[in-house]
């Protein structure tokens, strides 16, 4: 079970990543050369929220990171 649930963290975490949900960084380099290095994936703002609440409705992250995650998300395409 514990196993499970593990991999199930790590796997959301990768989502979220790959979605731009978290707008983490991992390497060496600037912000702006990690930029330029990453792809660009066409996920609209429905999907985001919906894989925002999917980890938070699996335990992956907390009310108050969901929120603020939300807030992001909705602030970037409002002002876009």
């Amino acid at each position: 079970m514990n196993k499970t649930l593990s991999l199930l963290c790590v796997s959301v975490l990768a989502m979220l990543e790959l979605t731009g949900c978290l707008g983490l960084h991992f390497g060496g380099g600037t912000k702006s050369e990690v930029q330029n290095k990453s792809q660009t994936y066409d996920v609209t703002l429905g999907q985001q929220l919906l894989d925002l609440q999917k980890a938070y409705d699996a335990g992956v992250i907390t009310q108050s990171e969901y929120n603020s995650q939300k807030k992001k998300l909705l602030h970037y395409y409002l002002h876009k």
